[in-house]
């Protein structure tokens, strides 16, 4: 796409801010050149989109120009990029489905375009919701039938009429209006990650509208001020969970319309919740009948040929970033999710996919740096990602971004001035892969409370991590929830608080409470919970496909168990949301105390034969006793600030399932005898498998 600094020393390449980044971590000194070419190429494609087509804010809204629109004298224009074509024609119900009365116009640049003047009554020759299809002569002669690329909604076919998706034009008469305002960037993201299909109790595909009254309201009382939204981009595989996009600009049709939506979103927004996207720009569906796949008769088009189009392991095509349309097809992506639906962040999947040749497979990201600066580093891929965070930071300041990387590439959450990818959070994907492995393969006895501090606060300074217990990536079939790990068959017969407590569900629910305080309040910078795991749901998820006789049993959210008085899924549910709402008073997920140490987290504590750590955050006292048995009178434990403490979380207490083993009301004095490197100490008692939280009174 040019190389205007390929003749250029990257070292003479200006970076505003590179400075920065390498005075906060001189390791990446030799790294500089890099670098600045990274930045030079960044450069180089702003430029010729600042001067050939009309700035960013232009050239990032393709939908205004490709696709189908209705104009304002009810004449309708189409356009679409086919490089590879040799004709286009537009069919549908308007024509009779005659594949060659309307021929598109050929353009520079292997665009197309056709008008169709209104109809003899004034109106649109095309109407709401009929069908249309792009019939393209391919360069072999043959003639193919595709659905555009820009299509905004498309619906899957009666049963009878096989599998391929149907294109319907949308242009209802009445388009939904926002009513309620976007809520302020929150300072702590507490992220309630969730699919639509599978939020309701029913064995069925829930809709937008039911989200929106059914189960927002219960995220909101959970005290999650962020939800993510998976599986929109449509997709005609449901059992892919959303991850093998077939239409980009197509919200998917198996949940409801468009407007509902926006709908949906508006409910959030007035609820004051933020809305992310989970965007799949990483790769795409295979699929040529309904998919770009081959879009034009090529195999190129919007993606690389050969071996760099092809993931092998996702079955699945790779985008060409290098190429100026597809880079404008992608970037109009974004803004039409934040424009036309007032998304309010994207998570990025398959960022590691995107950064490396090798797609990541079989790598061990074992911290060198010349992993990340090497030949396998696509350039192209990664300056697609500083653009796309340039694009989106720069025309929406509030907008959230957050990578999906497992190799943790330094600098992608920092500025695109300091040569950063410029993420504003990564997913620290290591936390989940630590509980799980603890869960399998040791006994609690053999839990190293060194390696898993280690875990938990090994990330880069200053780059923003999302923490973790679980996603929807450990609640897939064949996998288990954490819940599940803990308390396996014993939960379908001993969850009832009417039944006698058992040894496997009293350590189940102790240890699925601590595990997700740890990780709340040491692992990161924001939190994430998969929805249904807040409250331990049972089995794994699976959505109907040919292996299970297309079954909805595992493709639901059994919302029935946390509602139900004599089940104990209340309990954890009752301290997700205890923890929430102390997160919401104290802010340790928040960045704005200025204290970058106190950000963090200090951990004063890690004692391996005692199985107890302890840290501060935020102004709170931490302490967790990982011991299946031992349990602590007067148990010392450091703290920077001295005063007056009280418990301000107890995971003993009854109304999350414990045994109540502690005085809430009781006020810890400080001594001003030091203790584990910090200036004062307390005393407390600690339970075996409890974790408290303690704050000055």
């Amino acid at each position: 796409m040019g190389g205007k600094f390929s003749s250029m020393d990257p070292m003479e390449v200006e970076v505003p801010a590179l400075k920065t980044l390498l005075d906060r971590d001189p390791y990446l000194h030799p790294y500089e050149r890099e670098f600045r070419r990274r930045y030079a190429v960044f450069k180089d494609y702003v430029e010729r989109v600042n001067s050939s087509d009309g700035g960013l804010d232009k050239f990032t809204k393709g939908y205004d120009y490709f696709g189908i629109h209705v104009n304002p004298d009810n004449s309708i224009t189409a356009r679409e990029w086919a490089p590879g074509a040799q004709q286009v024609y537009l069919v549908g119900d308007f024509n009779g489905w005659n594949n060659e009365s309307h021929p598109f116009t050929k353009l520079e640049y292997g665009k197309w375009e056709i008008n169709i003047p209104p109809s003899s009554d004034g109106s649109p020759a095309i109407k709401h919701l009929s069908e249309i299809k792009l019939a393209i002569r391919t360069h072999s002669g043959q003639l193919v039938f595709r659905l555009s690329p820009w299509a905004k909604y498309v619906v899957p076919p009666p049963k009878s009429e096989g599998f391929t998706y149907k294109q319907r034009m949308w242009s209802p008469p009445e388009k939904y209006q926002f009513k309620h305002a976007k809520p302020k960037r929150p300072k702590s993201l507490r992220i309630y990650e969730c699919h639509v299909g599978i939020g309701t109790a029913e064995g069925k595909v829930g809709t937008y509208l039911e989200f929106a009254n059914n189960v927002v309201p219960r995220i909101v009382k959970q005290g999650y001020n962020t939800i993510q939204l998976m599986a929109i981009m449509e997709h005609a595989y449901y059992a892919s969970f959303g991850y093998q996009v077939t239409s980009f600009f197509a919200a998917s049709s198996r949940y409801g319309t468009p407007e509902e939506l926006k709908y949906l979103i508006d409910v959030c927004h007035a609820n004051g919740l933020t809305v992310l996207l989970d965007m799949v720009h990483s790769h795409a569906s295979k699929n040529v009948d309904d998919g770009l796949n081959q879009f034009d008769g090529t195999n190129s088009c919007y993606f690389h040929d050969g071996a760099r189009g092809e993931h092998t392991l996702w079955d699945s095509r790779l985008f060409n970033y290098s190429e100026y349309e597809v880079l404008r097809f992608l970037l109009s992506n974004l803004r039409w999710y934040a424009e036309e639906y007032g998304f309010d962040g994207y998570r990025f999947d398959g960022v590691t996919s995107m950064l490396y040749h090798s797609r990541g497979l079989g790598q061990g990201f074992g911290g060198h740096y010349d992993d990340y600066f090497g030949l396998d580093v696509d350039t192209e891929a990664l300056v697609y990602l500083m653009l796309a965070n340039y694009m989106l930071h720069t025309l929406y300041p509030d907008m959230i971004t957050i990578a999906e990387d497992v190799s943790g590439m330094p600098a992608m959450c920092r500025p695109v001035e300091e040569a950063g990818i410029g993420f504003d959070y990564r997913l620290a994907m290591a936390i989940p892969d630590k509980w799980i492995k603890m869960l399998k393969e040791q006994s609690d006895d053999d839990w190293s409370m060194g390696d898993l501090v280690h875990t938990l606060t090994n990330r880069r300074w200053m780059e923003p991590a999302v923490a973790y217990a679980e996603s929807h990536d450990q609640a897939l079939v064949g996998d288990k929830t954490i819940a599940f790990w803990l308390m396996d068959k014993e939960m379908y017969t001993h969850m009832s608080t009417l039944s006698e407590s058992t040894p496997i569900i009293d350590r189940g629910l102790a240890l699925h409470k601590i595990i997700r305080l740890i990780t709340h309040a040491l692992g990161g910078e924001a939190y994430l919970n998969f929805m249904g795991n807040e409250f331990g749901h049972p089995e794994w998820l699976d959505f109907p496909r040919a292996g299970n006789n297309d079954s909805y049993h595992y493709a639901r959210r059994q919302w029935n168990l946390v509602d139900d008085e004599l089940l104990k899924y209340k309990f954890l549910n009752n301290f997700d949301r205890a923890m929430n709402h102390l997160e919401e008073k104290y802010g340790w997920l928040s960045k704005d105390s200025g204290n970058q140490v106190e950000d963090w987290g200090y951990v004063s504590w890690k004692h391996q034969d005692d199985k107890v750590i302890v840290f501060e955050r935020a102004g709170c006292l931490f302490a967790f006793n990982f011991h299946s048995s031992k349990s602590y009178t007067d148990y010392r434990m450091g703290v920077d600030v001295p005063g007056d403490y009280k418990i301000v979380l107890n995971s003993d207490d009854a109304e999350f399932g414990g045994f109540s083993r502690i005085d809430n009301n009781v006020v810890h004095h400080t001594f001003d005898e030091g203790f584990a490197g910090r200036r004062h100490s307390l005393q407390l008692y600690l339970p075996c498998r409890v974790a408290l939280v303690l704050a000055r009174h």
